[in-house]
């Protein structure tokens, strides 16, 4: 019982310190490598980040008061043009919509009802046959009318 520690008891472990391997003193090669290469490319990365800034503040300071005079024009047009673009992809969303809805309607019909394709185009012959057929008794009823007429005219 003495070597399991009791709830009020605290338990306290030496720190080790470090005292540079077994070489005796100061960073391995790989480490001061690290370093040598990290911190000039941080400080050249730092750089450019500070350079940007500045080119940035640069241009809000130039183009502010530009975007001032010019705004009366400006936020109309973006305006008209963010709706314009607004207005195309709406078309086309209810467009796709429309197209989708249509293949499913027509899956589904075609589903239920066992209408193949094949038979799509049975239909459409028949009713070009009978358009054709409507349209020969069209014309033989027209030329018999117009000969009757003819008669008529000659018997006056």
């Amino acid at each position: 019982m003495a070597d399991r520690p009791q709830p009020h008891q605290i338990q306290v472990h030496p720190h080790h310190r470090y005292d540079g391997g077994a070489k005796g003193g100061g960073p391995s090669a790989s480490t001061v490598l690290a370093v040598v290469t990290l911190v000039p490319l941080g400080g050249l990365l730092l750089g450019l980040a500070g350079l940007t800034l500045a080119v940035t503040l640069f241009g809000l300071v130039v183009s502010t008061p530009v975007f001032i005079i010019f705004s009366p024009v400006i936020v109309p047009a973006i305006l008209t043009i963010g709706l314009a673009v607004l207005a195309f992809l709406t078309s086309g969303a209810f467009g796709l919509t429309a197209v989708s809805s249509l293949t499913w309607a027509y899956d589904y019909l075609r589903e239920v009802t066992g209408f193949m394709p094949d038979q799509i185009d049975q239909a459409k012959r028949r009713m070009q046959d009978m358009a054709g057929s409507v349209g020969q008794k069209t014309k033989e009823l027209g030329q018999e009318i117009q000969s009757r007429s003819r008669e008529q005219g000659r018997r006056t």
